[in-house]
C-alpha cells in the first residue's frame, strides 16, 4: 500500500473542479445548441432562397413586360404597313418592269452606231454593199463556234465591201480589230467584178462587250 501511495504524484496549488451535472443534462444541452444552430442555418437557407425567387420572378416579369412591349410595336408596325399596301404594289409592279425590261433588252446593240464605226475604220473608197446580222436573244444563246480558240461572240456580221482597186484584206482585219467588242473577223471571198471592182464578203463577230446595256439592273 505504502508503494502505491508513493508511486502517486502530488499536484500543489492545482485549482479545484467538479463537474456536479448529470451526463443526461449535458446531452441535453448539447443537443438545443445544435438544433439552434440548424434552426439558423434553416432560417438562412430560407431566406437565400426567397431572395432568389424573388430575384427571379421580378426578372420574368420585366422580360414579360417587355416582350409586351415588343408584341404592341410590332402590331402597330403591322397596322402601318397595311396602310402602304397599294404602294408596295406599284413598288413591285414597278420592279417587275425594270426586270423584264433588262432582260428583252440585255442583247441589245446599237447598230446603227456600230456600222458607222466599221464605216469609219475602213477606206474612203470602199462601200459596205450589205449587211447581214445574226444575234442572241435574250432567250436564245448564240450559236459558238467549234474551232479552238476562238473567242466567245454575242452576234455576227456578214459584210459584202465593195473596193475600186484590189482590196488590201489584211490591213482591213487590222482595222476592223480596234472595233469595241471585236472577236473576231473572217474573210470569205473576193470575187473580180467586170467593171473592175472587187466584192470582198467577210464575217465580223462581236462579243458582249458590244452590248449597250443600257437598262441593265446594278447591284445597290
Amino acid at each position: 500500500m505504502r508503494r502505491a501511495l508513493e508511486s502517486r504524484e502530488l499536484i500543489l496549488g492545482g485549482e479545484p473542479r467538479a463537474d456536479l451535472l448529470p451526463p443526461e443534462l449535458k446531452a441535453k444541452r448539447e443537443g438545443r445548441a445544435l438544433h439552434r444552430a440548424l434552426n439558423i442555418a434553416l432560417v438562412g437557407v430560407i431566406v437565400i432562397m426567397a431572395a432568389s425567387i424573388g430575384a427571379v420572378s421580378l426578372k420574368a416579369s420585366l422580360n414579360q413586360s417587355t416582350l409586351a412591349a415588343a408584341n404592341a410595336r410590332t402590331d402597330e408596325i403591322l397596322l402601318e404597313t397595311t396602310q402602304y399596301a397599294e404602294v408596295n404594289g406599284v413598288q413591285d409592279r414597278y420592279d417587275t418592269t425594270l426586270v423584264v425590261r433588262a432582260l428583252g433588252l440585255s442583247t441589245e446593240v446599237d447598230w446603227k452606231a456600230y456600222l458607222a464605226d466599221i464605216r469609219s475604220v475602213l477606206p474612203a473608197d470602199v462601200t459596205i454593199d450589205t449587211v447581214n446580222v445574226t444575234s442572241a436573244s435574250p432567250w436564245t444563246a448564240f450559236a459558238q463556234s467549234e474551232v479552238p480558240l476562238t473567242q466567245p461572240r454575242t452576234a455576227s456580221l456578214a459584210l459584202e465591201i465593195t473596193s475600186p482597186g484590189l482590196p488590201p484584206v489584211p490591213q482591213w482585219l487590222v482595222a476592223l480589230a480596234d472595233l469595241p467588242g471585236y472577236a473576231d473577223a473572217t474573210p470569205w471571198s473576193i470575187t473580180h467584178s467586170a467593171d473592175g471592182s472587187y466584192v470582198v464578203s467577210l464575217a465580223l463577230n462581236i462579243n458582249e462587250s458590244a452590248l449597250t446595256n443600257r437598262f441593265a439592273i446594278r447591284e445597290k
